[in-house]
């Protein structure tokens, strides 16, 4: 399918300065009024031409006969009892549709830095908490991932880059006294990759020096393995963009009953477009790993998993499965995750064990769901314990 061609009145919010500056030539303004919109928009996230109060009237005529908006309003909010905020976003006048969720994530207060992590002004003082905000990108998913709620009523739509980064916009406004946002990260519903257009757009947005300015570093994609867009996004972002890579398997039986998308990008595939990946100095391509009791959490396969991993700078991230409802797949033991843990850590391996937020409000890694969808069971493969495939 082509990309759809982008117009400054249709999406506004997902528009680049360039862009505001040809329009506002088009209607005999100056440049530097297209560029005042544009920090209105995305340093004071307003969008709305009658609260631009430095605009002359007539200029804010013009914008409202474009019908500018902010396209998407924030319906509900939900807190978790570690602070983690899981909004409900709406997405008035779409004809598509749908709603998603966009969790902002503070850090607890023994939680350390990513060593990936470059330094910031704010670095070291006690007064800022960071914020992460984890964004979707579609309304839905078409992954079918097993273990994933955004999934279970599959694809109803691809969000705009205006879409996109309005969740970041209306998030920040809710940020608390002391917080400030550090991290943005591509993980929410959706397959950011599937709608790649919109998000590279998106994140040329939310990097853009007069705008919210964040550091490439700070911005990650998260894939299920759409090996053609991993190799897009390495060229266009020259590998500054983080990378992080939904694995869940070392083997390519168990991550097709995981993941349908492995049949169409197997690990034989995957794995060599990773290595290619276009790294910037000191970053490492994250890998995530789900672990599932008596399906992929063995020893046995910690053990082919630093096989398929060599001459990849990665860093490992294990995420004990978290409940969706109706579902029936289950985390391993405290016991059993540090166990997997340790082979890789034994290896070599820099391995980091997720911990879990905002669970009590849903808003956990795969918990992120359309409303009203009902959970999917599939059958897995079963693995005794201690067994293994190998990879």
């Amino acid at each position: 399918m082509p990309p759809a061609v982008h117009t400054l009145q249709q999406d506004p919010v997902g528009s680049l300065p360039e862009e505001w500056d040809l329009a506002f030539a088009a209607l005999g303004e100056r440049p530097f009024r297209a560029r005042q919109v544009f920090r209105w928009i995305h340093t004071r996230s307003v969008a709305e031409p009658d609260k631009m109060s430095d605009l002359a009237r007539s200029l804010r005529e013009k914008l409202s006969g474009w019908g500018m908006h902010m396209p998407a309003r924030v319906d509900t909010v939900h807190r978790a009892g570690d602070g983690t905020r899981k909004l409900l976003v709406a997405f008035p006048g779409s004809a598509r549709g749908g709603t998603v969720e966009t969790v902002l994530i503070p850090p607890l207060p023994d939680e350390g830095e990513d060593p990936d992590e470059d330094d910031s002004p704010e670095a070291g003082t006690a007064e800022v908490r960071r914020v992460t905000q984890c964004i979707s990108t579609q309304v839905g998913c078409a992954m079918g991932c097993v273990f994933c709620a955004s999934g279970v009523a599959g694809l109803k739509g691809h969000l705009t880059a205006g879409e996109i980064v309005a969740q970041v916009l209306l998030g920040r406004l809710l940020l608390e006294p002391g917080e400030a946002l550090r991290n943005v990260v591509l993980m929410g519903m959706g397959e950011p990759l599937h709608n790649y257009d919109a998000v590279a757009r998106a994140l040329r947005l939310l990097t853009h020096p007069e705008g919210l300015n964040l550091s490439t570093r700070r911005v990650t994609v998260s894939t299920s393995g759409l090996v053609p867009e991993i190799e897009r996004l390495g060229r266009d972002f020259n590998g500054e963009v983080a990378l992080a890579v939904s694995l869940h398997a070392p083997d390519d039986a168990t991550r097709t009953a995981l993941m349908p998308i492995n049949k169409r990008h197997p690990l034989g595939e995957l794995l060599p477009a990773l290595r290619r990946y276009p790294l910037a100095r000191r970053r490492r391509i994250t890998i995530e790993y789900t672990l599932i009791d008596g399906v992929n959490a063995s020893t046995d396969q910690a053990r082919a998993l630093v096989r398929v991993l060599r001459g990849i700078p990665a860093k490992v991230n294990l995420i004990p499965v978290n409940a969706v409802d109706g579902g029936v797949y289950k985390a391993p033991t405290r016991e059993g995750v540090l166990a997997f843990q340790s082979v890789l850590r034994a290896e070599g391996l820099s391995v980091f064990i997720r911990r879990t937020r905002g669970e009590d409000i849903a808003a956990a890694c795969g918990q992120l769901a359309l409303q009203g969808a009902r959970p999917v069971r599939r059958a897995l493969p079963v693995v005794a314990p201690g067994g293994g495939r190998g990879g």
